[in-house]
């Protein structure tokens, strides 16, 4: 788990909105209505999020979410400090004090106990118990819950129930058209527009793979990584291998087949 507070009046983090994301969010904020974003990896979930809570000048605290997250890890518990016992809030107990957005990164891969916990904070009691304490907080009108998934990556084990699911208003993220994809990686990495629209090329042919020979698609994180490195000056075949072919796969054969059609794009 990793949390982390953004500080009030941050430089807001760069986002090209792609629809009404933006405008969904404000209003979900404004009138006190947890959001789920669902998308794959990479698309830019995340930086949304920072970009919405700088915008609205509010805190953040930010979970990633993993099999061993449990409920006690999000509200808090007692710690033995100097040879005292102490209470120490988590992450969703300081966002509900602080009147602050809480993103949860990829919900579905907690424990069940997370989202049972979420439920009073989730519905018009915006109600946080705190079991060890005797504490109910009351969420102030600034705090928001924010959770995300990749819905490609469900199962019978690791899913959100319907009773979850529907507590939230929910926004579809995706990866963005090529022509917008090119603009926000050539501005995340430096690199000029022409030699990115090729990257963003081969990525498109590359997530056509997906499902095939490939798990998951080339995220848009990796495409700025991989400009980022030719802007650097590494060779294009070494970035497109450390950035775009080795995170995909670990199979030398599918590996030699991606870079077929790497070569194929670059002639």
């Amino acid at each position: 788990m990793q949390t982390a507070q953004q500080a009030k009046g941050a430089e807001i983090p760069f986002y090209l909105p792609l629809g009404d994301e933006c405008e969904i969010f404000a209003a979900a904020h404004k009138n006190r209505m947890p959001l789920l974003l669902k998308g794959p990896t990479g698309c830019g979930k995340t930086r949304f999020v920072a970009h919405m809570a700088a915008k609205l000048n509010r805190p953040l605290y930010t979970v990633s979410c993993h099999d061993d997250l449990s409920a006690a890890d999000l509200i808090g518990r007692f710690l033995l400090k100097g040879g005292n016992t102490e209470w120490v809030d988590g992450p969703l107990t300081r966002a509900v004090r602080d009147g602050a957005i809480c993103y949860l990164d990829e919900i579905v891969e907690a424990r069940k106990d997370v989202t049972v916990v979420l439920h009073p904070l989730t519905d018009d009691r915006r109600m946080l118990p705190i079991e060890r304490t005797g504490e109910v907080l009351e969420a102030g009108p600034q705090f928001m819950l924010v959770a995300s998934y990749n819905p490609g990556y469900q199962n019978i084990l690791k899913s959100l129930k319907p009773s979850t699911r529907q507590r939230f208003l929910a926004v579809e993220f995706d990866f963005p058209p090529a022509h917008r994809e090119t603009e926000i990686v050539a501005k995340e990495s430096g690199l000029s527009a022409e030699k990115t629209a090729t990257l963003v090329r081969l990525a498109g042919k590359l997530r056509a793979l997906k499902g095939q020979d490939i798990e998951e698609g080339v995220s848009t994180r990796l495409l700025v990584y991989c400009a980022t490195l030719i802007r650097e000056g590494a060779p294009v075949e070494r970035a497109v291998r450390a950035a775009l072919i080795e995170p995909l796969s670990d199979d030398a054969d599918v590996k030699q087949g991606l870079m077929d059609l790497v070569t194929a794009v670059y002639g």
